[in-house]
């Protein structure tokens, strides 16, 4: 019935590779070999796949690797469809996607959480959470590990001191301007420094 609905039998076994390896990836002839298809009919469809932005490519070695676009917009629902494992569905009724929110707000040492990218809808952002303060590495590494799996991707984020943080903001800093001139969700801002700006 999947084969129907897309189209082409090599197309669902792209889909399939892709997005049961995310952050894996995988160059022409190795693909052919995994999915045992013809060579012609896997360049044409990755052709159409990197067209519509849910893989994307590199090259290394003199070869054109391709891997699945983790911030692709429809990447969970196809994950959904085409993982081989179960993927669980993101809540729709909040700005926040996911229901993970908690996760940061009990860390301690947080100061300050922004949450963009991947994680609030519509945001344009690279950075999916900025954290501000002395947050332990394991409860971190902890906590992001779970929002990942919720979300079925991997998180951009970054972690910066207080101090560091504020100078930044104060000068305007390219990258701190991005994140809170796009789309965001602020989480945390126990010094209402951004209620100020």
């Amino acid at each position: 019935m999947i084969d129907a609905l897309f189209g082409s039998k090599t197309r669902i076994k792209l889909l399939h590779l892709f997005l049961n390896n995310p952050g894996k990836s995988f160059y022409v002839r190795e693909i052919t070999r995994l999915i045992d298809e013809q060579i012609n009919s896997v360049r044409r469809e990755l052709s159409n796949m990197l067209e519509v932005g849910i893989i994307s490519s590199t090259t290394a070695d003199n070869k054109l690797y391709y891997e699945v676009n983790q911030r692709y917009e429809y990447y969970v629902p196809f994950r959904a469809i085409f993982a081989d494992e179960q993927v669980e569905a993101a809540h729709t009724n909040s700005q926040v996607a996911g229901g993970w929110d908690e996760l940061i707000t009990d860390l301690p040492g947080v100061r300050l959480a922004v949450a963009a990218g991947v994680l609030v809808r519509g945001s344009a952002s690279g950075v999916d959470l900025l954290l501000v303060g002395d947050v332990s590495s394991a409860k971190l590494k902890q906590a992001i590990k779970a929002i990942e799996k919720t979300e079925g991707r991997e998180l951009n984020y970054s972690v910066l001191s207080y101090d560091e943080f504020y100078y930044r903001l104060s000068v305007r800093d390219k990258f701190i301007t991005e994140i809170l001139t796009g789309k965001h969700t602020v989480l945390i801002d126990t010094d209402n420094i951004l209620k100020h700006e």
